[in-house]
């Protein structure tokens, strides 16, 4: 469960409850027709620029990224690795089976290895995985992305439907306030859905993407030097590539701390 997501969403929500409260009444932020134009309006154009199965896939990739995203340390998983290339030279392939592994993409190239698939189809077949993955995570920010966009413009678009309605019916004072309520309602709406959901999320899903990345092909290249039985050093020395250029200062700092005598 990712707290900050679950803290900002609470923030946010009761910085704008508290303050509708200090001035008014809660329920004159509460206008239907206002919910109907800019809720319907964004998912209409959304599903317009998208299949329906797309925009579905990509509100419960969204939540679940969101809210349930884990991230998985580079370094966390290079040690995991090496211990793997350990068992594979101490008792081959077959010393790979059953055994627990975090990773859904490096277990099933563990389990290739195990099964004594050749080097070409496991470095094609989990390569072809990652980028599906990617384009998956792409669609679901390019659809936020498009939410994004629309729902402030339909907060415009009840904007003018209400000041059209307004001035349509100056000569009755009764129509004033709830025209009034439409026109300033529907930009408040497209507001918040905007910058307090779909901004959020799509950035996530940008974040996402840029860390599957890295981690799959970190991944992908471990399997691939696990499946050459190269040793498990070599392996670590080989995937320290992919981290950051402080943590390999650590690292080696580390490293150099227990090499001196004590």
């Amino acid at each position: 469960m990712d707290i900050a997501t679950i803290a900002g969403l609470v923030v946010g929500a009761f910085i704008v409850l508290a303050a509708i409260l200090v001035g008014g009444d809660l329920l004159a932020f509460v206008d239907v027709p206002s919910t109907l134009i800019v809720l319907g309006g964004t998912l209409a154009t959304t599903v317009i620029r998208f299949p329906l199965s797309g925009v579905l896939s990509a509100l419960v990739l969204g939540g679940k990224v969101a809210f349930t995203h884990k991230k998985v340390e580079a370094r966390t998983m290079i040690e995991e690795i090496a211990k793997l290339a350990d068992i594979m030279r101490r008792n081959g392939p077959l010393g790979l089976e059953n055994i627990e592994i975090s990773d859904p993409l490096l277990a099933k190239g563990i389990q290739f290895i195990s099964d004594g698939y050749e080097a070409p189809f496991i470095q094609e077949t989990l390569e072809r995985e990652r980028d599906l993955e990617l384009e998956r995570l792409e669609e679901g920010k390019s659809i936020f992305k498009a939410m994004n966009d629309s729902a402030p413009a339909f907060g415009m678009i009840g904007t003018l439907v209400g000041l059209v309605q307004m001035l349509q019916t100056m000569d009755d004072p009764s129509t004033i306030g709830p025209s009034m309520a439409i026109a300033l309602l529907t930009t408040l709406y497209g507001a918040l859905i905007a910058n307090l959901i779909c901004t959020p999320v799509c950035d996530k899903l940008a974040r996402k993407i840029k860390v599957e990345e890295v981690n799959s092909s970190l991944a992908i290249d471990g399997i691939m030097q696990i499946r050459e039985n190269k040793s498990p050093n070599l392996i670590r020395e080989l995937l320290f590539a992919y981290l950051p250029a402080k943590q390999r200062g650590e690292i080696a700092a580390e490293a150099e701390a227990q090499a001196q005598p004590a």
